[in-house]
Parts: structure tokens; sequence; C-alpha cells
């Protein structure tokens, strides 16, 4: 069977307008069933009242601030591993040090994540919390909260 020219060319915008509608549909879906991130969540899913929205964006700039110098602190600490096992070329005691210290300042990170995820929580109404809790276990888990 020989397909002529024309009949390729429409093969193949069919099979690139068929992707793209999957493309827009998949991203549609998406966003409608799993906001992006907790944030997002609280914004769009909880229906927050004046003054919570205006509390939830001064922890937002407070919290911003706060991660932005834990964020070049890892960033130090990774420059510090990387300098370390440069020297060293092995897993030696600078390396053996300087993994600490990176692990050091992404418990720091996490640590003020979850104390500013509470702060947001203390925030909500008890019915925003129950599902505030539920997408933080989903979060956290990739599996829906009880």
């Amino acid at each position: 069977m020989k397909f002529s020219g024309l009949q390729i060319l429409l093969a193949i915008l069919l099979a690139v307008a068929a992707g793209c509608i999957g493309a827009f549909a998949a991203g549609e879906w998406r966003a409608t069933t799993h906001p992006r991130t907790l944030h997002d969540f609280v914004h769009e899913e909880l229906d927050l009242n004046a003054s919570q929205k205006t509390q939830l964006d001064q922890l937002e700039t407070r919290f911003a601030v706060e991660r932005k110098e834990l964020d070049l602190s890892l960033r130090a600490a990774n420059a510090r591993l990387a300098a370390a096992m440069d020297d060293e070329h092995e897993y030696g005691p600078k390396v053996a040090a300087a993994i600490d210290d990176v692990h050091g300042r992404m418990g720091d990170l996490q640590k003020a994540t979850v104390r500013h995820v509470f702060a947001m929580r203390a925030l909500l109404d008890p019915k925003q919390q129950a599902r505030f809790d539920r997408q933080v276990a989903t979060s956290l888990t990739g599996e829906p909260g009880e």
C-alpha cells in the first residue's frame, strides 16, 4: 500500500493534534484534582476569609525570607562538601564532616518548613484544619489521608 504525501501530512497533523489535546486534558485534570502545592491547596480550596488571607500572606512573606536564608546555608554546605571531596578524593574525615553539615542544613530547612505548616494550620477553623490535615498527609505520603 502506497501513501501519498497528503495522506502522510494528514496523519502527522492528526497525531500532533491528538497529542496536544491529550496534554491539555492531562494538565486540566491534574490542575483540578491535585493542587500543585500545599500553599495552592490552602489558597484555592479552603475558602479563606479576609483575615485569614492577610495573616497567611504575612506568614508566607516571613517564611520566604527564612527559606531563602536556609537555602543559601544549604548551598554553602554543599559547596564545602564539594571542596572536601575534591581535597580528599575518598570518603575521609573532611567529607564525612561536610556530609553531616549538609544533613544539618537540610534538617534546619525541614524543621522550618514544618513550623510554617503548623503556623498555617493555626490560622484555620476546625473544618478547614481537617481538610488541611488530609492534604498534608497526602503531600507527605503520596496517599490520601483518612
